[in-house]
């Protein structure tokens, strides 16, 4: 996350910026219970038999992440509930808000609910679902300042609780399916980006597990720190007209483009993609755990939170082995103490993370890069990704894109004895242990830990990513498919200076 690394340097130089005034608690319309629609007799077709489980179904290419929340749009009949951290005004994030507002057109309740650290700059879109009475829009934990310089000086003069951030990610329809994991919405997240795409992951869910992710998302919507998007911009203050904004929508929701690919937009083909999925969907009993918004803004964040606290106790309760796939990893001495027993017992631990070169961000790598040689000496195996795996045609099935495009790595999944799985949005940092609000669910299968762990070991093979080990002399060297490397292989000297500069600085609970 570099755009907290200019806050970090300078906080010591804030001035005063005015506080937000207490957030307007007018909800809207209230639905209540579960009306029967057409996704509520599919859900119930595809529920699980089994006392407390429910059906899952991972979404482990960006296609089919994005063609289930497209088809679980088409056939909402009441309400649609998304929380994300960024939503982006791409092709594939215009869509989705397209298709949005052409359900609130036909009688759908839509509450969409944003972190406010990626909202500046796409207000337009944002204010323009909101101009539909059925669309509600709620900014998570909002600056004051919303443009230019005192949107920084925002940052700088109320440092501790702006870096209280929502990466939550859940998107429930109906009550009755709910996707949720690791992507945001946008075009490197369903694999439409002509430069860089991300392998990411996350579940389609049906059955008692949706109502914990409702949950969640009522936990967030109903915080103090959830503003109405009217109330931080009771106008539009980007100069556009907002009902020419909603039909550029409208006619890219019938007519996209950018995409490469028909959504599902008919009640044929929405038929056929939720029996897709459903049909690949297995039984098992899972649990979400999520993170509870704050709620006094001073209060220290020095406590790991639920999520944080479940994970470690699945892997103290790990017998044989631990797979990690975390896009950011930053763990130092208070975290790697607690992989001692696991040491002391024989528990491989391996972890699949980025590269400098498939990292997108520079940061976030460098406070990785400050604790690597620590956590290899306490027995990690750590594998980092290539920007251009052998895979790649494999995972984003775009050969175009592979021989010119960089793949990066942002999901955030582990397995436990292969016989457990957790996806979410937890990056394995102190970031999402102290300061994020996170979710994480929990899945109790051993045919799908089975299938996961099978993925990152193709992962953590030399083709697809290099695996970093200390020399005898404690240096360290990458060794892949195209054989050993004494430095951060595939970049230039002044990424590794950049990286290696950052890391001498102390903010990695920042990044």
């Amino acid at each position: 996350m570099s755009r907290w690394v200019i806050p970090v340097l300078l906080v010591t130089l804030t001035g005063c910026v005015a506080g937000l005034a207490p957030a307007d608690r007018d909800s809207g319309p209230v639905i209540i219970g579960q009306a029967k629609t057409p996704l509520t007799e599919w859900a119930a077709g595809a529920a699980p038999t089994g006392p407390g489980e429910s059906a899952f179904h991972v979404l482990d290419s960006g296609r089919d992440a994005f063609l289930a929340r497209a088809a679980l749009i088409e056939a909402a009949g009441t309400r649609i509930d998304a929380q994300y951290y960024i939503w982006n005004d791409d092709p594939s994030g215009r869509y989705l808000a397209a298709r949005l507002l052409l359900a609130a057109e036909r009688g759908v309740r839509v509450r969409l609910l944003l972190d406010d650290i990626n909202v500046a700059g796409d207000e337009p879109l944002f204010a323009a679902l909101q101009q539909h009475p059925n669309i509600q829009v709620r900014i998570f934990n909002p600056a004051p300042a919303r443009d230019g310089a005192g949107r920084w000086l925002s940052f700088l003069s109320d440092f501790e609780r702006l870096n209280r951030r929502m990466h939550n990610k859940t998107f429930v329809v109906d009550g009755a399916a709910g996707i949720v994991g690791g992507r945001n919405i946008g075009d490197e997240y369903f694999d439409f980006h002509p430069e860089l795409n991300f392998l990411d992951r996350d579940v389609l869910a049906i059955g008692p597990v949706v109502g914990s992710m409702a949950n969640n998302f009522e936990a967030w919507w109903h915080s103090r720190w959830a503003y109405p998007l009217t109330q931080l911009y009771p106008e539009d203050r980007s100069g556009q007209d907002l009902a020419a904004v909603a039909q550029r929508l409208r006619q890219h929701a019938r007519k996209p483009a950018g995409l490469g690919l028909t959504p599902p937009a008919t009640s044929a083909a929405v038929t056929r993609e939720l029996a897709r999925f459903s049909g690949g969907a297995v039984s098992a009993r899972g649990q979400l755990v999520f993170d509870l918004p704050f709620g006094d803004a001073d209060q220290a964040a020095d406590a790991p939170g639920n999520t944080a606290v479940a994970l470690g106790r699945l892997a103290q309760g790990a017998q044989e082995e631990v797979l990690i796939e975390s896009a950011y990893l930053i763990l130092t001495h208070e975290q790697l103490a607690q992989f001692d027993d696991l040491q002391r017992r024989d528990v491989r631990v391996a972890a699949l993370t980025n590269s400098l070169a498939s990292n997108d961000l520079v940061t976030n790598h460098s406070g990785y890069a400050r604790w690597r040689r620590e956590m290899l000496r306490q027995g990690l195996v750590i594998h980092e990704l290539r920007p251009d795996p052998a895979n790649c045609p494999v995972w984003l099935a775009r050969g175009d894109f592979c021989t010119g495009g960089a793949v990066g790595l942002h999901s955030k999944s582990a397995v436990f004895d292969r016989k457990i799985v957790v996806i979410g949005s937890f990056n394995l940092n102190l970031r999402s242990i102290f300061l994020n609000g996170e979710t994480l669910l929990i899945i109790h299968s051993r045919e799908l830990a089975g299938r996961l762990a099978q993925d990152i070991d193709i992962a953590m093979a030399p083709a697809n990513s290099w695996q970093v080990r200390l020399d005898d002399d404690g240096e360290l060297s990458w060794q892949g498919v195209d054989g050993d490397h004494s430095s951060e292989p595939a970049v230039g000297w002044w990424r590794r200076f950049t990286s290696s500069l950052l890391a001498l600085l102390p903010i990695e609970k920042y990044l």
